[in-house]
């Protein structure tokens, strides 16, 4: 790895500066960063896990898919960030169970799963990391689990708006894909709302004009 891949790391994962230089040295010098697309599939279900990702740059979704062809969006991974579903299947010898799909272009180092396990075994603050993501990411899980249980889907999809900055620039099925519903359902939504005046749409855009009836809906 050059030294200005290695300098990006730090500066993205600065838990990494714990690590003595040799040590890092022997862990990353033989790594080289990976460039992939977006629309890339990383990972898919039932494969296995070829390494641990560290993001520099991009996002990547991290989606459950059913039978019938609908998804839905677990979490996402951005740089400096670490999927949980990666150290689950390292730690557990086990299959993915979730598909990856690169969001924005991504460059990624891979770390190989047994230098992964050498530093959960060895790295104290990397253990520390890891661990303090799973129990952020589950909380993360438990709120979609809660949301999808028992909130309607104009109310979730009234948060959803409100939590990213406006215009949104998303098409209708991948903001149906990210609350796991059919697209036809979300788009007869969203015109409601235009229809009330709530939100203006537009080709692959979606304006947020009243932002107090939308928190409105999303509270009750």
């Amino acid at each position: 790895m050059q030294a200005s891949e290695s300098a990006r790391l730090l500066e993205r994962y600065p838990l990494l500066h714990e690590l003595a230089p040799a040590r890092f040295s022997e862990l990353f010098e033989h790594t080289s960063v990976m460039r992939l697309p977006a629309g890339t599939v990383i990972f898919d279900e039932n494969q296995p896990c070829q390494g641990f990702p560290l993001l520099l740059s991009g996002s990547v979704r991290v989606i459950k898919s059913s039978s019938n062809g609908r998804e839905l969006q677990l979490y996402r991974v951005g740089e400096g960030e670490s999927c949980i579903l990666t150290s689950s299947c390292l730690l557990g010898h086990s299959n993915y169970r979730a598909r990856g799909i690169v969001e924005q272009d991504v460059e990624m180092i891979v770390l190989p799963p047994a230098s992964f396990r050498s530093l959960m075994a060895d790295c104290a603050p990397f253990r520390d990391y890891i661990f303090s993501l799973f129990a952020e990411r589950l909380t993360d899980l438990m709120e979609l689990v809660s949301a999808v249980a028992f909130q309607k889907l104009d109310q979730r999809l009234a948060a959803l708006l409100l939590s990213r900055p406006s215009p949104l620039h998303l098409t209708h099925q991948v903001v149906a894909d990210e609350l796991g519903s059919a697209r036809e359902m979300v788009s007869r939504l969203l015109k409601g709302f235009a229809d009330q005046g709530w939100v203006k749409l537009g080709r692959e855009q979606i304006e947020v004009v009243d932002r107090s009836a939308l928190d409105r809906l999303a509270a009750n």
